[in-house]
């Protein structure tokens, strides 16, 4: 199950949970703000957190990280070189907000990483890493159920900004053209600032990007 979380904070985002129905288990993905929506529907639902994964480091994905990894109890995964956002509040943007955001002791993760649910083990979301909004962006993949946790690589019927720190329009085209659209047409795609939408879908506008 993929419960949206929309959360409000310097910039609003979506975040997602993503349960599994038979255990109660899952994941929190991007908590941007606003920790006590994500506590009190955890708590009231009974469900079990695992992890919290990133899909990258800016700041309006990581606003309740340190909030609910404490309450929680639970480790932060992130891309291979998400400290260079993750502990520069310039690069992750807070500081542009009058704020420093920094998100330590993280759980590094590898392209190509499968990321499991210890209650089951069969629940599996493949690490694909997309860089262009940033170096450190990545997608969690569920080929079995067809969905994709995309961050802000790709929208519906749009693309992530590449003019902030360690973005490129090249490499981000690139990223989608060649590691998203590739997936199976009818594969879920949820982002952390549109609706959902799915690879057939972007595939016949996306020339307009290229």
């Amino acid at each position: 199950m993929i419960q949206l979380i929309p959360t409000r904070g310097l910039i609003d985002e979506y975040a997602y949970l993503y349960i599994d129905d038979a255990t109660g288990h899952g994941f929190v993905i991007d908590p941007g703000a606003q920790p006590e929506k994500f506590l009190s529907l955890i708590q009231a639902k009974g469900w079990t957190i695992e992890k919290i994964l990133l899909t990258h480091g800016h700041f309006d994905h990581i606003g309740a990280v340190q909030v609910l990894r404490k309450e929680l109890n639970v480790p932060v995964c992130a891309y291979e070189t998400a400290d260079d956002y993750l502990l520069n509040p310039d690069w992750n943007l807070s500081a542009e907000f009058g704020q420093e955001m920094r998100v330590p002791d993280t759980v590094k993760l590898s392209d190509g990483d499968e990321v499991r649910l210890e209650a089951a083990p069969a629940v599996c979301f493949r690490v694909i890493h997309t860089p262009g909004h940033t170096t450190d962006s990545v997608i969690y993949y569920n080929e079995k159920e067809g969905i994709a946790f995309t961050g802000d690589t790709i929208f519906r019927r749009s693309i992530g900004n590449y003019t902030f720190p360690g973005g490129s329009y090249r490499t981000l085209i690139e990223s989608i053209t060649t590691r998203i659209l590739t997936l199976p047409p009818e594969t879920m795609l949820y982002s952390g600032h549109s609706g959902p939408t799915t690879v057939r879908e972007e595939i016949p506008g996306f020339c307009s990007f290229e």
